[in-house]
């Protein structure tokens, strides 16, 4: 081509073709997978997060719930989506951080197959029974378990709330029988039918059945006590139990290779999100939450830290891998 012609040219048409302009990312909704089902704290959390997102993304987010295997099954979506930061994951502890030493066949690269955006929250469980129940205080159920050995029936429906059973009956040198279920809500039913004779799970579904009058608070599982319950004693007092502790967590993260210009931006969103003071009335005076937006990096460092501290509580508890 000569100088000539070069000349003629439009100057669009000299530039390469990442220099000419592209429609701004997002163009289209992102999809926001929730691996545990409608009702769960993690379904929670992210719909009243995703609803603030679109702020600052000028798209929606729109929740997809994929419950199932512990919650591996919507992770597993999401590590295997494309990396272009369309598709996202609400994972908690129980998908990115108990899994591997949980289950003999992870079916992702928990480590490896996600980029951390940001942390979201923190909360405690609660340890709850049926209103009626027996068992009014925590000490009363470890009583019971120890003079009848599997006697006493608890629900699981997530990896957090397994391991916070098993490690409340390890340290009370007691044994429980564990009942899986699909769901939080499902456990709840069971636990108020009077199937089961222990739940111990997060705040959004057990405190509304407490303020109903259908289920009692026996404790907490943090090392303090929670604002939303306050007259709730922590496990440690309850039980007499100095070294337990057991706290759930939320991260968003997206498929490993995601562009990091889209993490950025994703990341902004979040915090934004997160600083908004309805979502924090809704998610920390409400819930009980205790909010914690964080870089990328941050993120990442959380959940490698996170996964170290759930395997050690894990292995403690003498839970063996499925």
């Amino acid at each position: 081509m000569n100088r000539r012609t070069l000349l003629a040219l439009p100057a669009a048409a000299l530039l390469p073709a990442t220099a000419i302009a592209q429609p701004a990312w997002p163009t289209a909704p992102i999809r926001a997978i929730v691996p545990f089902a409608p009702g769960s704290a993690t379904d929670t959390v992210g719909r009243l997060l995703a609803e603030k997102m679109r702020e600052t993304l000028g798209q929606p987010v729109v929740v997809e719930n994929r419950a199932g295997a512990n919650g591996l099954i919507g992770a597993e979506a999401v590590a295997r989506a494309a990396p272009d930061g369309n598709t996202l994951l609400v994972g908690t502890n129980s998908t990115n951080a108990a899994a591997r030493a949980l289950f003999r066949n992870v079916p992702f690269d928990m480590e490896g197959g996600f980029a951390p955006i940001s942390t979201i929250a923190t909360v405690p469980l609660l340890v709850a029974v049926k209103a009626d129940s027996p068992y009014r205080t925590l000490a009363d159920l470890i009583a019971a378990a120890r003079a009848r050995p599997e006697g006493i029936t608890y629900a699981t429906a997530s990896s957090s709330q397994q391991v916070a059973a098993a490690a409340l009956a390890t340290q009370a040198n007691v044994r429980m029988l564990g009942v899986p279920y699909r769901s939080s809500p499902l456990a709840v039913q069971d636990l108020l039918a009077g199937r089961v004779d222990l739940f111990i799970a997060d705040q959004a579904v057990i405190v509304p059945q407490a303020q109903a009058g259908a289920l009692r608070i026996l404790a907490v599982t943090s090392a303090e006590r929670s604002a939303t319950v306050p007259d709730a004693p922590t496990v440690r007092e309850a039980g007499n139990l100095p070294d337990y502790e057991v706290i759930a967590w939320f991260c968003l993260f997206a498929p490993a290779g995601t562009p990091a210009d889209r993490i950025a931006l994703l990341n902004r969103a979040v915090a934004a999100a997160v600083a908004a003071p309805e979502l924090r009335a809704r998610l920390a005076a409400g819930l009980g939450m205790t909010m914690r937006a964080s870089t990328p990096e941050e993120a990442a460092a959380f959940v490698r830290a996170e996964t170290a501290k759930w395997t050690r509580a894990i292995r403690a508890a003498g839970i063996e891998p499925q």
